[in-house]
């Protein structure tokens, strides 16, 4: 092995490819480059495990396993993996990583620059980094991060309300098999690592305590183990201005004891509520007797499907008062063919479509299905009548509130003057600037019947409630009434 690192590293193009601008970090035997893709022209990190005196084999084994595991992660706030090689130089031999850019600061760099969070984005930035933990832990085997600290969470483009978008990297210390009686290396920083990982163990439950740590340090300025007392409890209740529920959730994560934190990042999520912040357990709500609507819910994919609404009064009488519409467009459209109107009879293509649109609601409330489909990359919401389908798509990522509405009256204005509808309870899934909703007035159908106040959801309250928590459970997001 080499015995010394060269000093013009940051003057090499490695492997004739990757032009090397600046070091981004350091420690022994590893460094964390910013290089330019001459073939791409992109900005990529490259990270170096160099033999040196100071190598282990420890390293090599932790350095492989972070790039297997990019190469099979596929996750927006995960960098991507890009290349993998040996490292051939006169004076450093070992291996190279390469892999995606963020162009984005670190927690630890925010906070020294000045910047403080409000607890609401204390609990948007909880809220991010939990969604990707479980991506993380729900990988077969699960992957534990092991070393989740401020330094190792990026943000960037914070605009209005909004804290920015959430990045979690450095994979050089996951741990990728949980098995018992095996010895595991202790990685991870002092203040944010969880009593177990001293003993070399690691659970999903782990990467929570570290985040709870983080979080703390966020809100108190303190590092963690500053407010360590006995060297197990974060004492920081007289540090913060927050509200005793979210101090209750963040103690919840921090627990000592393994057995006292939430069991997954899942867990962790239902209890992060804006209206309510504190641990709660999921009571499971089973399928109403009689419901006719197809749930298939699986580690993949959870898709829901929605019978006919089927005949009701409402349907009746859109029926009657279209086949009226109807009926008085055709005598309308002939008498002004007849006559010579054809300018007169193109005006009426309004009114025709107008009279088809009421035609598609009655048709899709006997005979249309409503499919809603979420799988690990995108949100599908189609709606299928006699084989031909409405289809919306949009990212899971963007997924950002999941609403159960309760029934309410909304102002609709027409020739009339303003009158009061009844819209009926639904649920609503924010994607984007985008609503998806199921049940509801109009259940996002062929035509919005809500002006005539018809319900063509399809889907009762018990059903509501019983999809709303199947929903949040499986997108792992709490349900805001």
């Amino acid at each position: 092995m080499a015995s010394r690192e060269p000093d013009n590293m940051l003057s090499k193009t490695l492997v004739e490819r990757y032009k090397i601008q600046r070091q981004l970090g350091r420690k022994a035997g590893r460094r964390t480059l910013l290089a330019r893709d001459l073939k791409t022209q992109e900005l990529v990190v490259v990270k170096l495990l160099i033999f040196s005196d100071e190598f282990e084999w420890q390293d090599l084994k932790l350095f492989e396993r972070e790039a297997q595991a990019l190469q099979m992660l596929s996750h927006p706030a995960i960098p991507r993996y890009l290349d993998y090689f040996e490292l051939d130089l006169p004076h450093a031999k070992g291996f190279a990583l390469v892999q995606t850019h963020i162009d984005a600061l670190s927690l630890e760099e925010h906070v020294k620059t000045g910047r403080t969070f409000t607890s609401t984005e204390l609990q948007q930035l909880a809220q991010g980094v939990l969604k990707v933990l479980s991506y993380l832990h729900q990988q077969h085997p699960p992957i534990i991060h092991r070393d989740l600290k401020p330094s190792n969470i990026l943000l960037t483009n914070r605009s209005g309300n909004r804290v920015g978008e959430i990045y979690l990297v450095d994979f050089g210390s996951i741990q990728t098999v949980v098995g018992r009686g095996s010895t595991m290396t202790v990685v991870g920083t002092y203040g944010y690592m969880p009593p177990e990982q001293f003993g070399g163990r690691a659970t999903p439950a782990s990467d929570l305590y570290s985040l709870g740590a983080t979080l703390i340090y966020l809100a108190t300025g303190t590092h963690p183990a500053d407010l360590t007392e006995d060297g197990l409890h974060i004492e920081f209740n007289q540090a913060v201005n927050l509200s005793p529920q979210f101090v209750n959730w963040l103690k919840w994560l921090t627990q000592a004891s393994l057995k006292k934190r939430p069991a997954s990042a899942r867990a962790a999520l239902q209890g992060l509520s804006t209206s309510n912040i504190v641990p709660t357990s999921s009571a499971t709500i089973r399928q109403p007797t009689g419901s006719k609507v197809k749930l298939t819910k699986n580690p993949q994919f959870i898709e829901i499907l929605i019978p006919p609404a089927g005949f009701s009064l409402g349907i009746g009488f859109m029926a009657i008062f279209a086949m009226v519409w109807l009926g008085f467009l055709v005598v309308w459209t002939g008498g002004a063919v007849l006559s010579g109107g054809w300018w007169f009879a193109l005006f009426s293509i309004v009114h025709w479509s107008v009279g088809l649109a009421l035609v598609w609601t009655i048709l899709f409330s006997l005979f249309g299905r409503v499919r809603l489909r979420i799988d690990s990359n995108r949100v599908c919401l189609s709606h299928e009548l006699f084989g031909m389908k409405r289809v919306r798509t949009g990212l899971r990522q963007d997924i950002s509130k999941l609403i159960q509405t309760e029934p309410y009256y909304k102002q609709v204005k027409g020739k009339n003057g303003t009158r009061h509808v009844l819209v009926n309870p639904g649920i609503g899934l924010w994607v984007g600037t985008q609503k998806y909703e199921i049940g509801g007035n109009s259940g996002d159908s062929w035509f919005s019947a809500s002006n005539m106040g018809v319900s063509t959801g399809g889907l009762s309250d018990p059903e509501l409630d019983w999809l709303a928590s199947e929903l949040s459970d499986w997108i792992e997001m709490p349900i805001n009434k």
